[in-house]
């Protein structure tokens, strides 16, 4: 009887480790990857601002990625409302696995009103952003970025921007 038990626990172990062993290996087949940021802010007159950005890209190789992202904001006070809907292409180039330097191309639609002159626009505008970073892991293949960009076809007094600089800051899992 012992024997039966000693073989049935060594196979039972023999099978576990074997199983334990190959789910530790992490083929490196799968390139997509996802991301993006989400933002809220508060300000004086009621203001309050909500805006996310979705990104799916892919590894065309280990250093440089490609794909596409959205934008979608949402701000709202006393005096004003706005929507604005984006969306383009990016690439991203990597380099050390913590600094990266990246382009992004966002065609925006924009639906603004004014309260207090009750004045509604519906707007578009392209935007070209460059710029760069620093990446920090937060676990396995996730990374948070922070960084700036800079809008290249911003002209101060057409563009619905303030300013041409965009601070960034997001996660992306998959790198």
């Amino acid at each position: 009887m012992k024997k039966i038990i000693i073989s049935m626990m060594l196979m039972f172990s023999a099978s576990v480790f074997s199983q334990v062993s190959v789910g530790t290996a992490t083929p490196d087949y799968n390139r997509w990857t996802f991301g993006g940021g989400l933002g809220v802010g508060f300000g004086s007159n009621s203001a309050f601002y909500l805006q996310a950005s979705p990104r799916v890209g892919y590894r065309i190789t280990n250093d440089l990625e490609g794909g596409i992202i959205g934008s979608v904001s949402w701000q709202t006070s006393d005096y004003y409302r706005s929507t604005m809907l984006g969306v383009g292409p990016f690439v991203n180039y990597y380099f050390a696995r913590s600094f990266y330097l990246g382009a992004n191309l966002q065609h925006y639609f924009i639906d603004y009103k004014d309260k207090f002159y009750d004045y509604k626009a519906n707007e578009e505008e392209t935007a070209l952003y460059l710029g760069g970073g620093y990446m920090q892991r937060i676990g396995g293949n996730s990374f948070m970025q922070l960084g700036i960009m800079y809008n290249v076809l911003w002209k101060e007094n057409s563009s619905i921007f303030s300013s041409g600089f965009v601070p960034s800051i997001g996660f992306v899992v998959g790198l």
